[in-house]
């Protein structure tokens, strides 16, 4: 089987396919030195961090082949707890996911960059990181190219997504000590993130909803997020706040703010009430006005330079897209 003739169609169902096709690719002995910032942590959580290309999944199942060995002994146990400063190997075989961290040239939208961090205005289409059906073009493909520091990085430096059909702003950091930073910066909901968005339907009742609903795989289909009981369904908190903007008979066009960072969650938040985003097949809206992506866009980034402390606030224009959506809806956005 030829790696080009595969055809993966869901981020979620690929890895059975992916390990077929790379039984016959030779074998990689990579030695292994376990870092003082990793003393007492899970080997399988070590590995992710020293071998980012790939998978926490794949990276377990090796260790329990008793491809991984410290100290001169193998290790098969993925929680098996590592010592700073323990010596080993490990036996990579690629797979589709690790020969798609490879730098490909592309024009990026840097909207501010320094020694420790960039912003980018990322357009809709492009995907973010390398997955099942996307294992190339991809935003971090991107960055390896245009930054030799992203290939010391995790996730080529990368802390947050968005969607492929999703546009507007990230941040992207360029150092090991700025990515830990701004993880805990996200984490601790210091990083202030706004969105825009038409949806479906006349808007009703207040103008300005914090809706607090729970978000979890959908456990009737696995390819969509959904809001779940936590007493039932797997799930964590999640908190959006949504102010009407305009209002229109078939729509209306809304600001969301994110006070939690989960998978799709706009998107499943304003689907709950009753207003599925223009665009969004997945979550019960449609092509309108124009529009065939989701009609999301992060609008407007801000939180302090972990490194330097000075205030940091971006923002990005609504994309030509929804702006036409908007003239044919009869509605405007002056920014």
């Amino acid at each position: 089987m030829k790696l080009s003739n595969l055809i993966i169609s869901t981020d979620l169902v690929a890895e059975e396919v992916v390990e077929s096709a790379v039984d016959m690719v030779e074998s990689e002995l990579r030695p292994l030195l376990i870092p003082e910032a990793q003393h007492g942590v899970r080997l399988d959580r070590a590995l992710v961090e020293l071998v980012p290309e790939f998978s926490r999944n794949y990276l377990q199942q090796l260790i329990e082949s008793g491809a991984v060995t410290l100290q001169g002994k193998p290790v098969c146990k993925p929680s098996a707890k590592v010592r700073a400063g323990d010596a080993g190997t490990i036996e990579l075989r690629p797979t589709l996911q690790s020969q798609a961290f490879k730098p490909e040239a592309m024009a990026l939208d840097v909207v501010f960059e320094d020694e420790f961090l960039r912003v980018i205005h990322k357009p809709a289409g492009l995907v973010v990181h390398p997955a099942p059906g996307n294992w190339s073009g991809t935003l971090l493909n991107g960055l390896l190219a245009r930054d030799v520091q992203a290939q010391l990085l995790p996730r080529a430096g990368i802390v947050h997504r968005l969607d492929k059909d999703t546009s507007g702003l990230m941040v992207v950091a360029r150092t090991r000590a700025t990515m830990d930073a701004l993880v805990a910066l996200i984490a601790a909901r210091e990083v202030s993130r706004q969105y825009l968005a038409l949806a479906h339907k006349s808007w009703q009742g207040p103008a300005t909803r914090s809706i607090e609903l729970p978000i979890g795989r959908d456990p009737r289909n696995r390819l969509r997020m959904a809001a779940v009981d936590l007493n039932l369904h797997a799930g964590k908190a999640a908190r959006t706040d949504i102010a009407l903007l305009q209002n229109f008979d078939q729509g209306c066009f809304v600001r969301c703010t994110l006070y939690t960072g989960r998978t799709h969650q706009i998107r499943v938040h304003m689907a709950s009430m009753g207003h599925s985003l223009v665009g969004d097949v997945l979550y019960g809206g449609s092509p309108a006005v124009g529009l065939t992506r989701q009609a999301l866009h992060a609008t407007q980034l801000a939180f302090v330079h972990p490194m330097t402390g000075v205030a940091l606030r971006f923002h990005a224009p609504l994309p030509d897209d929804m702006r036409q959506a908007l003239a044919l809806w009869g509605l405007s956005y002056n920014g």
